[in-house]
């Protein structure tokens, strides 16, 4: 590979890199989930960046408990009787192939053109466990999400929305925007976000962010509400889980960050927190 190829291209980038954690979690004897594909979706690209980026590699726990985190919360929501899940901002996520699903549920991801071209590629033998719809469209083309979203309703009782990895790349009036397009349709009755605290995000932005940012991939979203941000906008918080208590519990915490726990209560302000959180549409 060549050193330009070594380096991120754009956000698309960022979903190899993702993949990468989440095969060598399924290489794991312990491991807490398996995905079979996701050596093959990472690809050398993948690999390379996380061994190349500043401090790639160092918060493998973090990727891992965010996609375990997810996992839950869509396992809840699809048991409590979800019928369809809009994953937004999808990127090479394999759930609908490596999960348990009933066989009536519709997935439908939503992303960028190359990035869905590339994963269609990769996974053309595969059969996925339910009934699986790609969507090639940029969600920042408030127009065409709109429709979007509209259409999905429509054909929805009662829908669950992923949005893993995404709203750290949008500012904050993207992100408002977006969540009041969600809670204007009646069957997104709920949505699973990632969330940085204030004090995270600046780390992210000295590291690994730097560099991503010169790909046009900057992190942007750690609002200093929290999970609350989202209250103005549609939805209430029913459950947030910290990354790093989470990996704790499952003896994946670094040992140098045991300091950190327990947890500040309410909002984590300038301390180095991450979570996923369950909103509900009010």
């Amino acid at each position: 590979m060549t050193e330009q190829n070594l380096t991120v291209r754009g956000v698309s980038d960022t979903a190899r890199w993702v993949a990468y954690f989440r095969a060598l979690e399924t290489r794991r004897p312990d491991a807490l989930f398996r995905d079979p594909f996701a050596e093959r979706l990472a690809g050398e690209h993948g690999f390379h960046l996380a061994n190349t980026l500043p401090d790639g590699n160092k918060h493998e726990w973090a990727w891992v408990m965010r996609t375990y985190l997810f996992d839950q919360f869509l396992s809840r929501a699809i048991q409590e009787g979800a019928d369809v899940v809009v994953n937004l901002a999808a990127g090479l996520d394999a759930r609908p192939y490596r999960m348990n699903l009933p066989a009536t549920l519709r997935w439908v991801e939503v992303d960028f053109s190359e990035i869905v071209a590339y994963k269609e590629e990769i996974l053309a033998k595969e059969q996925p466990r339910c009934h699986l719809e790609r969507i090639s469209l940029d969600l920042s083309d408030v127009t065409a999400r709109r429709e979007l979203f509209a259409k999905l309703d429509a054909r929805a009782t009662k829908a669950v929305i992923a949005s893993e990895g995404l709203l750290i790349y949008f500012s904050t009036e993207d992100v408002a925007s977006l969540a009041k397009d969600l809670s204007a349709r009646k069957h997104f009755e709920s949505w699973i976000i990632d969330l940085a605290s204030p004090g995270q995000l600046k780390l992210m932005q000295r590291t690994t962010g730097k560099q991503l940012s010169e790909a046009g991939a900057a992190f942007k979203f750690g609002p200093a509400d929290g999970a609350n941000f989202f209250t103005g906008y549609g939805w209430t918080p029913k459950d947030v889980q910290g990354m790093l208590k989470t990996a704790a519990q499952h003896k994946r915490a670094p040992a140098e960050l045991l300091s950190l726990l327990p947890e500040p209560k309410g909002n984590p302000g300038n301390y180095p927190w991450t979570g996923v959180c369950l909103l509900k549409r009010q």
